[in-house]
């Protein structure tokens, strides 16, 4: 099993996520929801594809994290 950290953003009417770890691994949506489930099977094919052609699957060191500031 793999695991990838996920950013999932707002664009102008729909959602559009990547993975850091996986340079081009992209997906959109209509709703958060539905750009979570597109990047998961967009992940799981990019990994899938990585393994078939006997490509190293990297490491995920990607890191997020909230800070908050006085403004």
């Amino acid at each position: 099993m793999y695991r990838f950290l996920i950013v999932i953003e707002k664009a102008n009417g729909n959602y559009s996520a990547y993975c850091p770890d996986l340079p081009g691994c992209v997906s959109t949506g209509k709703n958060r929801k539905e750009t979570e489930r597109n990047m998961y099977e967009a992940v799981e094919m990019h990994v899938r594809g990585m393994l078939e052609d006997n490509l190293p699957i990297p490491e995920c060191v990607a890191v997020a994290e909230y800070i908050a500031v006085a403004a």
